[in-house]
């Protein structure tokens, strides 16, 4: 259903708007999110991390069990800052990575319990993708969860960059965001070399060419 929308979808809109979210939102079924949903209704009072371009349905879901949301559009602040800041003696681009860790991920001592990191790491820059994630661990809480989506592959029409928007059942609703290329594939075993430092994970399988995964602090 994904794939056939996405085709259409190319056929008669080449354009996509700069900003935002555009089109239908379209049900993919999430075992990671069934998860999660599970805890979020029989745990109040967490603090949630969501990021991607800001989605109110998300905000209403996740208040309305109690929780609070800290947004992070991690991605267009990446794609979109004046974070390179010149080229090193061998030619290779500098970048401030503080810098954005700074403007984008300043929890201002706050920690955390869950983060819906969704597919951002396939579209960061590669300087930003391990501080990241180095970022977020010391801001989760003991038993803090990470569900984040890896893409296998860099090309075909599910590689587009999406905003992810959740329901009150199984499925996440898909819906196409700003536009920026897919910076990378990840293999299980690179997703675990990058989060080395957490205390396990646990991968779900997915028909599309997309994987997910729950990392707990």
């Amino acid at each position: 259903m994904l794939s056939r929308w996405f085709e259409k979808k190319q056929e008669s809109s080449p354009a996509v708007p700069a900003q935002g979210v555009t089109g239908p939102r379209v049900p993919r079924h999430s075992g990671g999110w069934a998860t999660l949903r599970k805890r979020l209704q029989a745990e109040p009072g967490l603090r949630i991390i969501d990021v991607g371009y800001t989605s109110p349905s998300n905000i209403n879901y996740l208040t309305s069990l109690g929780h609070s949301v800290f947004l992070a559009d991690l991605v267009h602040d990446a794609c979109t800052g004046n974070w390179q800041t010149g080229t090193d003696e061998e030619g290779n681009p500098v970048w401030n990575v503080e810098g954005y860790l700074k403007n984008t991920l300043d929890f201002s001592g706050r920690m955390f319990d869950m983060v819906l990191l969704w597919t951002s790491l396939d579209y960061l820059p590669e300087p930003f993708v391990a501080p990241v994630v180095e970022h977020l661990l010391p801001a989760m809480n003991p038993g803090g969860q990470v569900l984040a989506l890896f893409h296998t592959r860099t090309h075909g029409e599910e590689t587009v960059h999406c905003r992810f928007h959740l329901t009150p059942g199984d499925d996440v609703d898909v819906q196409l965001s700003e536009q920026f290329p897919i910076q990378r594939a990840f293999t299980n075993r690179s997703i675990e070399r990058l989060f080395a430092g957490w205390s396990g994970h646990r991968q779900f399988l997915a028909k599309d060419s997309v994987s997910e995964v729950i990392i707990t602090r």
